[in-house]
């Protein structure tokens, strides 16, 4: 609609302009030293969204950081949204690997520089401003809620309670969510699953103290050594992950599907070069995008012990640690794979050492159906902005609060991400391309209207 566009290109520079403000704000939910950052990110969001024309917006307390709730209801009667996202970040280190400062925002060559700046505020800003768009215009189809919490990047420990104890406030027909990305703006696409996750860490102890690698060394069982043994053999020569029962519940892909993924356009060189690599690595008998998709996998985000500092220390350690997740695909449970995993290594523990192993966070894959009238409207609404039909695929990434949303709410859930894979989530120098912000913006409004429109058939 001419409608829309004239007033977004009228209001971009603005549109631009809060999202930087709110991407100065560091709200980091996983540092406790950050506790007031996030209220104060989640008053931002409240008066962006009361600026945006939503009738009323509360933020809610929780045992965590709170949750924003706000909605625009214009006619009961008609279909209402419930969009999701977070305001939550990752944390920003290594810092020194930052070519700017990760909470001062900046452009170069059409790419905004800073953390968040996709994952996800980047992302849920984008339906903030469609919303101004249609309320201001005139246009607005249907009914919206928001919610956006603070804790995505910690497992969302407390959206639980408050979808329980919120059902009606929720009650939608249908929940939409840009926290995916696309294969590319040349090649749109709409993510229809993403991967479930399992989150573990690690301490092994050793001796009573550090001690004198030259006196000891040889004698006593070093914890870091012992730890990537166990971290080692978690693998096999095929990558293939050998945790007892990890492949139990896998629900292999079928050949149909694996077909239409190999349509996908993906080069392999540009692949590598994009990672500054000359060999890629996985499971054998899949591709990179089957390997990142369909497939399980098990990866070390973290270790650390002994010494680390500038110069040298012959020390042997007393204790090493580890942080660990899975990818998990559908039909995998997160309990019981979360369960395998800490039995493992603590089955696995070398004599000379003792092994500690917990929870972090987890959460359950989800798979979108693709006949529903909510993923013919994104679709056709991809189309129309785009010039092209969007390609589904399978995301690799997780959001936990997917199957939670589903089994409370009873709702399905359309993706509709506008990053890229090359975004640098949860890395240093994040981006996210001023093109696909605005683009996000202008599909949007497109997505309210053909579903509404489904409705009234």
């Amino acid at each position: 609609m001419q409608v829309w566009k004239d007033y977004e290109s009228q209001h971009k520079d603005r549109f631009l302009e809060e999202l930087l403000e709110l991407l100065r704000i560091p709200s980091i939910s996983a540092r406790t030293e950050h506790k007031e950052d996030m209220i104060i990110c989640a008053e931002a969001v409240k008066q962006r969204l009361l600026e945006a024309g939503a009738d009323s917006v509360t933020i809610y307390p929780t045992e965590g950081h709170p949750v924003v709730y706000g909605e625009k209801i214009i006619d009961k009667n008609k279909p209402t949204v419930l969009v999701y996202g977070h305001y939550d970040v990752q944390p920003a280190d290594p810092l020194d690997l930052w070519k700017s400062g990760p909470f001062e925002p900046v452009i170069k060559d059409g790419k905004i520089y800073a953390r968040g700046s996709c994952d996800d505020k980047g992302q849920f800003y984008m339906h903030v401003k469609a919303l101004e768009t249609m309320t201001r215009t005139g246009t607005l189809p249907g009914n919206i809620k928001f919610i956006i919490e603070g804790e995505e990047e910690v497992g969302s420990p407390n959206l639980a309670s408050f979808v329980k104890a919120n059902k009606e406030l929720l009650k939608a027909d249908v929940i939409l969510i840009s926290d995916t990305s696309m294969l590319s703006m040349d090649t749109p696409s709409i993510d229809i699953g993403v991967r479930g996750l399992s989150y573990i860490e690690l301490e092994v102890t050793g001796p009573n103290r550090d001690l004198h690698s030259g006196v000891y060394g040889g004698a006593v069982a070093n914890p870091i050594t012992m730890l990537a043994k166990m971290i080692a053999a978690c693998h096999d020569e095929n990558n293939h992950i050998t945790i007892p029962g990890f492949y139990d519940d896998v629900v292999e892909s079928t050949p149909e599907e694996r077909a239409k993924m190999a349509k996908a356009p993906f080069s392999e060189e540009e692949y590598k070069k994009d990672l500054g690599i000359n060999h890629l690595w996985g499971e054998t008998g899949y591709t990179t995008n089957e390997r990142t998709g369909i497939r399980p996998t098990l990866e070390v985000n973290g270790i650390w012990g002994g010494y680390t500092g500038e110069g040298a220390k012959t020390v042997l350690p007393a204790k090493a640690f580890a942080k660990i997740s899975c990818r998990l695909v559908p039909n995998q449970s997160s309990v019981k794979i979360t369960e395998k995993i800490l039995a493992y290594f603590k089955k696995m523990a070398p004599e000379g050492v003792t092994v500690k192993a917990e929870e972090h966070h987890g959460g359950e894959p989800y798979m979108t159906p693709i006949d529903s009238d909510a993923y013919r409207a994104a679709a056709k609404a991809i189309e129309t902005t785009f010039g092209k039909d969007p390609i589904p695929v399978r995301g690799g990434g997780s959001i936990p609060i997917c199957s939670l949303f589903e089994k409370e709410l009873g709702l399905k859930i359309v993706f509709m991400g506008f990053g890229l894979d090359s975004d640098n989530l949860h890395s240093p120098n994040e981006k996210y391309d001023v093109f696909n912000f605005y683009k996000g913006i202008e599909t949007i409004p497109y997505f309210h209207q053909f579903f509404a429109a489904s409705f009234s058939k």
